[in-house]
């Protein structure tokens, strides 16, 4: 339990400070940043809860899970409707940066590699296609 308590406590300071780090661009927010997590699951809730916390959101997370690489990628409803962007899209194309592959629905996607150095590039690759 005293575990349990830790991780969410850490996963509330990590939410915090990520929300500190969205980018208004006026027709959407965007949040493109790399974290540690300690699990998948993890990592899929707090891009939940962060899709479900910033209106108009593009959330990419590049994501060191106890060593291995991972990307997830949310999308909220409005930003698919006025935008042609599609998160299993856009997974796909960023998984190249670390060997691997992944996929999802419009809204929410995810995937997962083999080269951990590459979470460096996909935050940058990340940021040069959607913060311009």
């Amino acid at each position: 339990k005293e575990i349990e308590s830790l991780h969410q406590e850490k996963a509330a300071g990590l939410k915090t400070e990520l929300l500190s780090k969205v980018k208004d661009l006026g027709n959407k927010n965007v949040l493109i940043a790399k974290v540690a997590l300690p699990g998948a699951d993890a990592l899929k809730k707090i891009t939940f809860e962060l899709k479900n916390e910033i209106e108009n959101s593009l959330i990419i997370l590049a994501a060191d899970i106890a060593g291995k690489p991972q990307i997830s990628v949310a999308v909220s409803d409005s930003v698919l409707a006025a935008e042609d962007i599609n998160a299993g899209q856009i997974v796909r194309d960023l998984a190249k940066e670390i060997q691997g592959g992944g996929g999802g629905p419009p809204f929410c996607a995810t995937a997962g590699g083999k080269n951990i150095n590459g979470l460096d590039q996909v935050v940058r690759r990340a940021e040069e296609i959607f913060l311009k």
